[in-house]
């Protein structure tokens, strides 16, 4: 039986695709979770009041982390209650400060980042007092951060779930 040019190059390709999707299988990287943890200081929230985001990132590296990008914006089924009203009215702690727009905008904290240590990011959020509020009106928000450590050559990113509060009436 003869082989074609097509049936050695399929032989010959075969072995190659084989080992490329179990490499591509691999994890990207070791990191896996994010060293970052989120707690608001109120389940529950009326009209007119107040809740703080607490977000803190630690570095676990043996090298400074050295550039961060982090924001902070509502979920989509935040966005989707009709009459909720709320807006950041203060923002800080050891960072050197947030965007004009904290509501989807920057943390910007102290860097570098030594290892071991950490630093701490937090925003209040204010209600309006003619704000919906109610069984299933919740503020809730997303963070995506992205990090670099080693001088740069590695990185970090991720999106996490930040619990915010429930809207009392």
């Amino acid at each position: 039986m003869r082989r074609t040019h097509l049936s050695r190059a399929a032989l010959a390709v075969c072995p190659a695709l084989a080992a490329g999707l179990l490499l591509s299988a691999a994890p990207a990287r070791a990191d896996g979770q994010l060293p970052l943890t989120v707690v608001s200081d109120r389940q529950t929230t009326g009209r007119g009041g107040e809740f703080t985001l607490t977000l803190t990132l630690s570095n676990p590296y043996d090298t400074p982390i050295q550039f961060v990008y982090q924001s902070v914006q509502q979920t989509y089924d935040t966005s989707l209650v009709k009459g909720l009203k709320f807006s950041a009215t203060a923002c800080g702690t050891q960072t050197n400060g947030c965007s004009d727009n904290v509501h989807g905008g920057i943390a910007r904290y102290n860097v570098p980042l030594e290892p071991g240590t950490s630093s701490t990011f937090t925003v209040t959020y204010t209600v309006a007092a003619d704000s919906a509020c109610g069984p299933g009106v919740r503020i809730d928000f997303y963070s995506y951060l992205y990090y670099e450590y080693k001088s740069g050559l590695a990185n970090n990113s991720g999106i996490l779930a930040v619990p915010g509060t429930q809207v009392t009436c």
